[in-house]
């Protein structure tokens, strides 16, 4: 168990050090010169140059790596060109608005479809196992940005039920927060129940087709029993990892639903500064992401022995 997590822990590093690469790179292929955009169109070629030798564009491209991954290293992310805020409090700030919305998501599409899947499996060919998969394939099918416009007409104008625009922070109100975070969630929550639904109906049917299974009916033991303890687990492993995998996309790739529902969260933050030109946003921004995805999936491998003792002795 111990070298199966150091395996796993040095694999993360080598992946970070290319994240880190491919980040720096990218910024520098956008079109644009930062300084010219942080002086405006009056700057003279001098001030230009001068600018540039302050924010260290005039050195090599490995020279400016360097620079930039010591200084990310000790938490200097930069300072963003229009609004001059430290770049690092500012993407923490928008990732936890991010990150409130996206976990609570996965954890309730999680509740809701994992258990749905295996009963779909447990009934399969029966009319509750093609009324899931037939809600899962709906599901899967709708628009996030479009579910989400319904959303917001059915429960924020037509009932009135639930606010349309803006966002109230949970530190600051606690019941308007969540008020506001209600339908997000519920747009996330609705949309990949689709996903979790049919990756968790595949694991259970592969596995109740396994020979152990077949010994333990023959040993008597319930339908139930046969179910929950002993096919449950095993086939838990692959969607575990489906999670994994949704819970890192939805950190980096929610933009369109908070500008559906007008969240200032990391992917909008992201898209503003991309129309802006704001690099060490853009840079921070996509580090972080990348980051976040790395530490998603670097939990996944390391928890999943829980799910399936056979990935230890690999």
């Amino acid at each position: 168990m111990i070298r199966f997590i150091l395996h796993r822990l040095l694999m993360a590093v080598p992946t970070l050090v290319i994240v880190a690469v491919t980040v720096f790179a990218l910024i520098r292929f956008i079109p644009g010169d930062p300084a010219a955009l942080m002086l405006g169109d009056m700057a003279t070629p001098d001030q230009i140059a001068a600018m540039r030798s302050d924010l260290g564009l005039d050195k090599s491209m490995p020279q400016q790596f360097l620079v930039w991954s010591g200084n990310v290293l000790s938490g200097d992310f930069g300072h963003s060109i229009v609004s001059k805020e430290a770049v690092l409090p500012l993407v923490l700030s928008r990732f936890m608005v991010s990150a409130e919305i996206v976990v609570v998501a996965v954890i309730l599409a999680s509740l809701i479809a994992v258990p749905a899947g295996v009963i779909a499996a447990w009934r399969q060919n029966s009319l509750t196992d093609l009324a899931l998969v037939g809600t899962a394939t709906v599901l899967l099918s709708i628009p996030t940005f479009w579910l989400g416009l319904l959303l917001l007409l059915f429960f924020g104008l037509k009932l009135g039920w639930l606010p349309v625009l803006g966002y109230v922070s949970i530190g600051d109100n606690i019941v308007g927060g969540l008020l506001y975070l209600v339908l997000p969630i519920m747009t996330l929550v609705i949309h990949e129940s689709g996903v979790l639904i049919r990756m968790a109906r595949a694991s259970t049917l592969e596995v109740l087709r396994l020979d152990y299974i077949t010994h333990a009916r023959a040993k008597g033991l319930s339908e139930q029993a046969v179910l929950w303890k002993h096919a449950f687990k095993n086939a838990f492993g692959p969607t575990w990892t489906m999670i994994g995998l949704i819970l890192g996309n939805l950190l980096g790739g929610i933009a369109v639903i908070e500008t559906v529902f007008t969240i200032p969260g990391l992917g909008r933050l992201m898209v503003d500064s991309i129309f802006q030109r704001d690099y060490p946003v853009i840079q921070g921004c996509l580090l972080l992401v990348a980051l976040s995805y790395v530490v998603v999936n670097l939990i996944v491998d390391l928890l999943y022995p829980l799910f399936d003792p056979r990935v230890v002795a690999e």
